[in-house]
């Protein structure tokens, strides 16, 4: 590999797996009327791991982890979650939103609004990056749209950790 094309990849992090993991099985669960989430979880993750060609090493532990975390916190919070959703998509309703998209924004709603590790503009940034790669340009644009309006409204440093939300 040249150095330039070296320059030019971009090396995933377990974060960001954990991010498309957690689109990908709501994605899924939107489907699905299996009513055992942790059975769905490891049916799916068997399956995306084979069909992402996830290693047993530290960084696809990390990423399903992260999957989990995320998981659980929108079951318990996807009332909020959509709510400050549907306020921001200003003449979208949740259910006209194709599913990919929907779920796109439920992960980077959950993590703008409860995980206080991840600065807003870093759960925007992937969210877009993953709406692109999953759903199109223009889904990204409505993504970042929506998100960005979600962020205005915290009462949180856009680009900062914070320890406690």
């Amino acid at each position: 590999m040249t150095a330039k094309a070296e320059k030019n990849t971009v090396r995933m992090h377990a974060k960001r797996l954990g991010r498309e993991l957690a689109m990908q099985f709501l994605f899924q669960h939107g489907f699905s009327e299996e009513t055992d989430l942790e059975h769905a979880w490891e049916e799916f993750f068997e399956q995306a791991s084979l069909e992402h060609d996830l290693k047993e090493n530290r960084f696809a532990r990390k990423g399903r982890e992260y999957a989990r975390e995320l998981l659980k916190g929108i079951f318990e919070k996807i009332g909020d979650i959509d709510a400050v959703v549907n306020e921001n998509a200003k003449k979208w309703d949740l259910d006209r939103m194709a599913l990919v998209d929907r779920n796109i924004l439920r992960v980077a709603t959950y993590e703008m609004l409860f995980v206080g590790e991840v600065p807003p503009v870093v759960s925007i940034n992937e969210a877009v990056e993953i709406a692109r790669d999953y759903s199109g340009e223009k889904a990204g644009n409505f993504i970042n749209g929506v998100l960005n309006g979600i962020k205005d409204s915290l009462d949180r440093p856009a680009r900062e950790a914070v320890d406690k939300l």
